[in-house]
């Protein structure tokens, strides 16, 4: 009605037009006191109800598909790349969830071909994929120097990565909610995903519906997450073992965190930080010129390091202040040595060397502070006197280079042209609203150091045939090889289901290039270790 109303009074005067919308708008109000007056109230609040239960739609997932073909360790693999989104659905099969993923599948199989499929996804909580993406696992990579320089501004090289994996596995790549392309959908909020518990559901679920949704049900399955990815893992691996019935074949730890009391150094009563970090800290020495003499090789100082913690400084803090003072001065001056720190420093700290403090003081004569992420890498800090560090200089020194080469790949290589933000860092709540309580609200609870190792030992009992590999750097001082050690010697874990590796770089050692081609080598050599018939 309204429509032909406006074409009549178009052809009216102006004054009259105006007279003619008022009689009309009159018209429309006595109508509508009317139908309330008759029908009560009744029939505007169904009105009501009906525009409040309007859902904006929810597309069909997004995918980019592109098809390739490159060498990886000497054989030609024809490979399709799928960057896409994966819906998780609720109890009522509605989206609930988009999870992005990058999958470099495997085309052109053999008949009797069973392909093996690695999900891949990174830490934080709150990272994208993007740094074992570009830095090791994909099909392409980011160069940084491998001397722990500075690699200076863009652009940054795009290089074909060959020793990648992809001619024993296919890859999938896992954006988790928050992070990347990866969002909650409908009535559905990202925070209903954030969190230790939520987090591992959502990422087994994705597992599960992938794998349907991919017909890949009896391909061989392996897990690989760096830092708190390997905290998901575990999660995830229990899950997936346990209560989605769903084997594994081998995991990949890359700088573990599963029980955090062994990487948390800044609390000054953990008595176990001060252990698990001393062997780190001894590499860093090492690597900066700080221990004399110094040892020819940092595989046997390390050794000694071990030992040393665990036999002479344990014992030590245990005694507490019952330690007698002949005793004090021999392990005041032994870890002195071992971490390059003058025996004035070590005796101030009262024995507790604490792991972020030590990035300022090795240098501190110097001006110079080390990095967390890689004790190699080193910055000149405004402020001398700090005792800690105001920054990280391996994550300053990398991070615009796998940010700006990511971004560059998805364009120009998988055809990605979308207005959605590749959320990388993670959305600006994430952090503040990740929830590590293991209960649900309103039961009682006693909050302590995260710990995850319990449920890899529940999955590795329940399938005493999955494996476990643990690959760690040597200068990481934020997941430190030594607390690796530490935690999966214990927990009711059999030492024969875990196999340790090391490299020459930190927490991401693969910024190291002799480093990365050794990490592909052992995963490579893992994945068909476990896929044997």
């Amino acid at each position: 009605m309204g429509s032909i109303l406006q074409a009549t009074d178009a052809t009216l005067p102006g004054s009259q037009q105006r007279d003619t919308a008022m009689n009309n708008k009159n018209k429309l109000a006595f109508s509508a006191l009317i139908t309330f007056l008759i029908l009560g109230p009744l029939a505007f609040s169904e009105g009501k109800e009906e525009a409040a239960g309007d859902k904006k739609p929810i597309p069909e997932p997004t995918s980019f598909v592109s098809e390739h073909r490159a060498r990886f360790n000497g054989e030609v693999v024809e490979y399709s790349a799928n960057a896409g989104e994966t819906y998780l659905r609720d109890k009522e099969g509605e989206p609930k969830a988009s999870i992005f993923t990058f999958a470099y599948t495997k085309k052109n199989l053999a008949d009797d071909e069973v392909r093996p499929v690695t999900f891949v996804w990174n830490g934080g909580p709150g990272s994208a994929s993007v740094w074992l993406h570009m830095g090791t696992y994909g099909p392409k990579r980011v160069s940084v120097p491998s001397d722990a320089s500075y690699p200076g501004a863009p652009p940054y090289p795009v290089l074909d990565s060959p020793e990648t994996i992809l001619d024993v596995t296919d890859l999938v790549f896992v954006d988790p909610v928050g992070t990347g392309f990866s969002r909650a959908l409908g009535d559905h909020e990202s925070k209903e995903f954030w969190g230790l518990n939520e987090d591992g559901r959502s990422m087994a679920e994705f597992i599960q519906t992938w794998v349907t949704e991919n017909g890949r049900w009896n391909s061989p399955r392996f897990l690989l997450g760096e830092s708190y990815g390997t905290t998901r893992g575990a999660v995830v691996a229990k899950i997936l073992e346990g209560d989605l019935m769903m084997g594994l074949n081998g995991i990949i730890f890359i700088s573990q965190a599963l029980d955090y009391q062994g990487s948390t150094p800044y609390v000054r009563d953990n008595i176990i930080a001060h252990i698990t970090y001393v062997p780190t800290m001894a590499a860093a020495a090492w690597y900066h010129d700080k221990i004399e003499p110094r040892p020819e090789s940092l595989e046997v100082f390390l050794t000694e390091a071990r030992a040393f913690a665990t036999d002479e400084l344990l014992p030590a803090l245990f005694k507490g202040n019952t330690l007698d003072d002949s005793e004090r001065a021999r392990i005041r001056d032994r870890l002195a040595w071992f971490t390059g720190l003058s025996p004035e420093y070590v005796e101030r700290a009262n024995l507790r060397v604490q792991g972020t403090r030590f990035r300022k003081e090795l240098l501190r004569e110097q001006g110079l502070a080390i990095g967390s992420l890689d004790a190699r890498y080193i910055s000149d800090e405004i402020d001398d006197l700090n005792a800690d560090p105001q920054s990280d200089a391996a994550d300053r020194a990398v991070s615009s280079a796998f940010k700006a080469v990511m971004m560059d790949y998805m364009r120009k290589d998988l055809g990605i042209d979308w207005d959605r933000t590749y959320l990388a860092p993670a959305d600006d709540e994430l952090s503040g609203q990740w929830r590590y309580r293991t209960v649900p609200d309103g039961k009682s609870y006693e909050p302590m150091f995260v710990n995850t190792a319990r449920d890899l030992a529940e999955a590795l009992r329940i399938n005493p045939s999955l494996k476990v590999m643990v690959a760690s750097g040597y200068y990481d001082l934020v997941t430190p090889f030594f607390d690796a050690e530490y935690t999966l010697n214990r927990h009711d874990i059999r030492k024969e289901q875990v196999d340790y590796k090391y490299y020459g770089g930190g927490h991401m050692m693969y910024v190291n290039d002799p480093s990365r081609t050794q990490l592909l080598e052992d995963t490579r050599a893992f994945i068909r270790q476990q896929t044997a018939k």
